[in-house]
């Protein structure tokens, strides 16, 4: 039996990574028994890469468990999922990594964040010395898609898994009487941090209220920051859309279901530059919701362009319009999308797949 330790951040607050090591932590699987240290650096989602002195001490706590869980319960295989290419995340994995890897057999590293073999060159000599001591030939990663950075690759993995996420079936008929309104509602949800893409949709936006086409776009989701926050509400001001752009701040449960069930469209133009999978376009797409989104990392994992959205380039807000004005006028378009969405996700995005192959990374044979 294997014994693994899952160090990570589980909600709060709720993030993509968050909820996939919770599931990670609560599944069962065939050989392998897992132990958990939560991470806690972040209250919430405008709180993550700032320098804290709380961070400082739960850095230490973090390293104290990890030796605990080693030294006491016998624990050998550490798993651990690298952040992206973010000054202070990087540094903090490296003085957790470098203080506990050494002390376990076998490691797994896990890139829910894409980018890591990116922050390489922007290191000094001393620090790319504790990169490679941190991070360097692992005995498996797991990547979420073929199309994100090649971490793996970079830092030489002994074994490399490819393991989208799968999320559970929350969506039934029942939710279908709630988008028969009109005017045809269009959905963004993430953290509002610019590079989601939430001012390519204002942009977009801009452009459809200029041509009079109705519609209504809802936003979800933290601010990042609060000159984020004092942008975005700008910009709808000045461009007079208060009758168009909705903000309805953190939604989660029920509240989040019934959001994605009232949408007819998603929209995700993001180019965040530690974005791997883009874990709420499935959601969208279990609501059988056609997307429009970016050619950006592993989202043409689960955008089929043409088939069940569109992709377009990045920062590119006159393609987002176009698509959004296409799937807006052409109901029976929008349906079939819609109807693809949600066969592409419950082939390809179920918790049962995900966990299916999670039970092979955990459960192979690391001890022998």
């Amino acid at each position: 039996m294997n014994k693994i330790l899952v160090v990570g951040q589980t909600p709060p607050p709720i993030g993509g990574q968050a909820v996939m090591i919770e599931e990670i932590i609560n599944a069962p699987y065939t050989n392998a028994r897992i132990y958990h240290v939560r991470m806690a650096f972040s209250k919430g989602m405008d709180d993550m890469g700032r320098i804290q002195v709380a961070k400082i001490f739960h850095l230490f706590s973090v390293i104290l468990h990890i030796w605990y869980y080693r030294i006491v319960k016998g624990v050998n295989i550490l798993y651990y999922p690298p952040s992206g290419p973010d000054k202070v995340p990087v540094y903090r994995d490296i003085i957790i990594l470098v203080a506990t890897r050494w002390m376990f057999s076998k490691t797994i590293f896990h890139f829910h964040a894409g980018g890591l073999s990116e922050f390489w060159p922007r290191l000094g000599r001393m620090a790319q010395f504790l990169f490679k001591l941190a991070f360097f030939y692992p005995d498996a990663t797991i990547s979420l898609s073929t199309l994100v950075p090649p971490d793996a690759a970079f830092i030489k993995s002994r074994k490399q898994y490819i393991i989208p996420y799968g999320i559970a079936d929350e969506y039934t008929t029942a939710y279908d009487k709630l988008n028969n309104k009109l005017p045809l509602r269009i959905l963004f949800m993430g953290v509002m941090r610019e590079t989601k893409g939430e001012f390519i949709l204002l942009e977009a936006c801009r452009q459809l209220a200029a041509k009079g086409i109705e519609f209504a776009v809802d936003f979800a989701g933290s601010f990042h920051n609060k000159a984020i926050e004092q942008q975005f509400y700008d910009f709808v001001e000045t461009h007079q859309l208060q009758k168009n752009v909705f903000y309805r701040g953190v939604v989660s449960g029920e509240d989040k279901r019934q959001l994605f069930a009232s949408a007819d469209i998603f929209c995700f133009p993001s180019y965040f530059e530690s974005e791997t999978f883009g874990l709420v376009v499935v959601e969208a797409m279990q609501f059988c919701l056609p997307v429009v989104s970016t050619n950006w990392r592993g989202i043409p994992g689960n955008v089929a362009n043409g088939v069940n959205g569109f992709l377009v380039n990045i920062k590119d807000a006159q393609a987002v319009a176009e698509k959004l004005e296409l799937l807006l006028l052409d109901n029976a378009l929008r349906a079939k999308m819609g109807a693809n969405s949600r066969a592409i996700y419950l082939e390809k995005f179920t918790t049962d797949r995900f966990l299916q192959l999670m039970d092979t990374c955990f459960s192979a044979p690391y001890n022998r």
